[in-house]
């Protein structure tokens, strides 16, 4: 073709085929070509364009105008450029249009059977009302349709795609449309791959059919956990918690998804698998919708009264729980073999719904951070731990940026415990001390009670944290040990100055002569009274040792069976230990310093001071003058004991009276030692050992009762050891100590 001297090129195809279906021309080159039109409706386009390659205009040539003159071969057809429309020049196209009836033929010629196939088909369908759920016709018009196509020659391909236009139309998610379509396509897709081939028209009907159908596949793997055959759309609209059973479309759609792709490629492999991880999102969506209004905006700690904050946390334990429960149920769905080999549906959904839920929890903590383990924050706890742990039992494959119960509350564990320490810390300031000058019923401070009830608590409180990561067991030991020094610094400060008197007991110092002389004037004539706090002070001491930090040793010591075998379980109650030590100590201290003043006491007038009673004795014959001599001493001894007895419980009381006991035989046994070779006094030490024994005993004996137990009526070491010495034949033992 010739237009102002330059050289035209052209592209020709047909309106139903695909835009890139092109065939080049040249204009006089003389060149032919066979196009095989759908119907008298299409088109054929020739795009025209210059040398360089610019588009100059477009011929649209009707088949239908060729169809009415198939005798004018040789026609004159308009240029036009677009969108303007403007006719820009003419060309001149040969074009040769027949039609053949037979069925082999029918991709050559023209589609007037088919189109009154359609015509008759679409009469069939309103007549037996074809819909979503009826889909399959029946009787007089399945016959009339059967004959038609036979007599007319329409392919069977033909009548089972073009059915398959209409029931598209109509898609539900549903077993019985998956089936009728697997039905209708299965030989349809055989022809196709097998020797005979479609022709242009069944092509272009199956690619509109595979598209839809396509649709409605995906529409059955997005969701399926949602379909519902007694349902009318197969599909349930409100959103309902998982039941473990695989719907009955899923084993259709799987086969007609294999029909339609080559399952072996690696394309259709992602496809199938891609589609089920949407459905995953979505479901996990739909359950994050519920505590969207706590995460929203991503603001750091909404204030919250506390009845929104137990809300927002079992909310949060309920999505766990219910995120759970979705995996549990791929597992489910997954035993029932009805999936390809390669579609490993609960590691696939469980790499979705673990990473939202950990994104989800994390943002949530963020904005919504927990003050401690109280009961809906431990149940969180739990909630989470158990959906990690129940992901390992099930043997989902680790999953990078999971849930990781420990990781999401490891600084929130540790801030908690922190905060516990420095709250319980402020509680043993002394100007937080409720309790001055109050005992309970165990003659003790009821600050130590109440600080230990706290300690208490907070074990429990920890028991879930534990149970699961024993590791923070030495976290919170370290901050129990803490506590238990300054309850200890706390108690002997509140009664600093009642052990006032008693420091130059246990630290002995050295003073100047005339400072000894004045100390020992003013004792003289102000003996030692021991005071009720003190009595309270060692009580709660005592009751410290024997009652209430073995709780909290026994408590620790009782997660040791929580950690892993082979993990340092000796290791627990190391720091406790140590403050054991130190408060074993102090009170040993502080009761050798009782015994130690009340001996002093003793020792302040001649009358009652025992190594003068002794001394005095030498030259008496009776025993009853030497009692005598020692009544005052025995009267002074009883007062001292009864008086420790209303300020001091059982324990204590019985380690005090022992104490002192065996401090008085010391006296004796001291002036013994130094006149190992005059034996004139030891019938006055016999006596004084004698009414020293009957004293201690009776009265402990009197006061105490059947409470009193056979060993704490013995005589003490230093008593033993003074008979030892009167009875030349004894065995002898040199080792002394202090009984309590």
């Amino acid at each position: 073709m010739k237009y102002n001297s330059e050289t035209y090129s052209c592209k020709l195809r047909l309106k139903s085929s695909p835009e890139d279906d092109v065939v080049p021309m040249q204009p006089g080159s003389g060149e032919t070509h066979v196009f095989f039109p759908d119907s008298l409706g299409d088109d054929l386009i020739i795009d025209v364009s210059d040398t360089k390659g610019k588009p100059c205009g477009r011929v649209v040539a009707q088949v239908a105008t060729m169809a009415e003159e198939p005798a004018d071969k040789l026609r004159w057809w308009s240029i036009y450029r677009e969108p303007e429309h403007e006719l820009v020049g003419r060309i001149h196209l040969y074009v040769q249009y027949t039609t053949a009836a037979d069925e082999n033929n029918t991709k050559y010629g023209s589609v007037a059977e088919t189109v009154a196939y359609d015509i008759v088909l679409e009469v069939a369908m309103k007549a037996q009302h074809i819909q979503q759920r009826n889909l399959v016709l029946q009787g007089s018009w399945k016959w009339l349709l059967t004959e038609f196509a036979s007599y007319y020659g329409v392919s069977d391909a033909y009548t089972k795609l073009r059915y398959l236009s209409y029931i598209v139309d109509v898609a539900t998610p549903t077993a019985d449309w998956l089936n009728l379509v697997h039905e209708l396509l299965l030989p349809v897709l055989m022809k196709s791959h097998g020797t005979a081939t479609l022709s242009h028209q069944e092509n272009r009907i199956l690619g509109e059919v595979e598209e839809q159908i396509e649709q409605t596949l995906a529409m059955v793997f997005e969701n399926y956990k949602c379909l519902d055959e007694s349902l009318v759309s197969g599909l349930a609209e409100d959103f309902r918690p998982p039941t473990g059973l695989a719907a009955s479309a899923l084993e259709p759609a799987i086969k007609l998804y294999s029909l339609l792709h080559d399952v072996l490629s690696p394309e259709a492999q992602l496809r199938l698998c891609g589609y089920f991880q949407t459905a995953a999102r979505k479901r996990s969506r739909r359950h994050m919708l519920e505590t969207d209004e706590f995460v929203a905006g991503n603001s750091e700690g909404i204030k919250m009264d506390m009845v929104t904050f137990t809300t927002a946390y079992q909310k949060m334990k309920s999505l766990c729980h219910n995120i759970r429960n979705e995996i549990f149920t791929d597992i489910e769905i997954h035993n029932h073999h009805i999936l390809p080999s390669f579609v490993d549906l609960p590691n696939l959904t469980a790499a979705i719904y673990s990473v939202e839920l950990s994104n989800r929890l994390r943002s949530f903590l963020v904005a919504c951070p927990p003050t401690g383990p109280s009961s809906p924050v431990a149940d969180l706890v739990i909630a989470t731990a158990d959906f990690q742990k129940d992901l390992a039992s099930w043997n989902i494959c680790s999953i990078k940026a999971g849930v990781d119960a420990k990781e999401l509350f490891h600084l929130y564990i540790v801030l908690w415990i922190e905060d516990k320490r420095r709250a319980l810390l402020e509680n043993c300031r002394l100007d937080k001390v409720k309790w001055s000058g109050v005992r309970t019923q165990h003659m003790t401070t009821p600050f130590v009670d109440e600080m230990y009830d706290l300690l208490k608590n907070t074990l429990t409180e920890y028991e879930v944290i534990i149970c699961r990561w024993p590791e923070y067991i030495f976290v919170l030991e370290n901050a129990i040990a803490d506590i238990e020094k300054a309850v200890i610094d706390s108690l002997e400060k509140q009664y600093v100055d009642t052990l006032a008197p008693l420091k130059d007991c246990i630290a002995p110092k050295k003073f100047g002569l005339k400072y000894v002389q004045k100390l020992a004037k003013r004792n003289s004539t102000c003996p030692y009274v021991v005071p009720e706090d003190l009595g309270i002070l060692l009580n709660t001491m005592k009751r410290l040792l024997d009652v209430l930090r073995p709780r909290i040793e026994s408590h620790l010591r009782s997660w040791s069976s929580c950690i892993p075998h082979g993990g340092n379980s000796a290791a627990i109650g190391e720091r406790l230990s140590e403050v054991t030590v130190t408060l074993r100590a102090k009170f040993r201290n502080y009761m050798q310093a009782v015994v130690e003043k009340l001996s002093e006491n003793t020792r302040m007038q001649n009358t009652t001071k025992l190594k003068k009673i002794i001394q005095d004795s030498k030259g008496l014959v009776l025993e009853s003058d030497i009692r005598g001599r020692m009544q005052e001493l025995n009267d002074q001894l009883i007062g001292a004991i009864n008086h420790m007895h209303k300020v001091s419980e059982v324990h204590v009381f019985v380690a005090i009276c022992r104490g002192f006991w065996d401090r008085m035989g010391q006296d004796v046994l001291r002036f013994l030692e130094n006149r190992k070779e005059n034996k004139a006094w030891y019938k006055g030490a016999r006596v004084a050992v004698s009414v020293l024994d009957d004293t201690f005993a009776s009265q402990m004996q009197q006061l105490l009762g059947n409470t009193l137990q056979p060993k704490e009526l013995e005589p003490p070491r230093s008593i033993m050891e003074v008979r030892s010495i009167l009875c030349k034949d004894a065995p002898r033992q040199k080792n002394s100590g202090f009984y309590y």
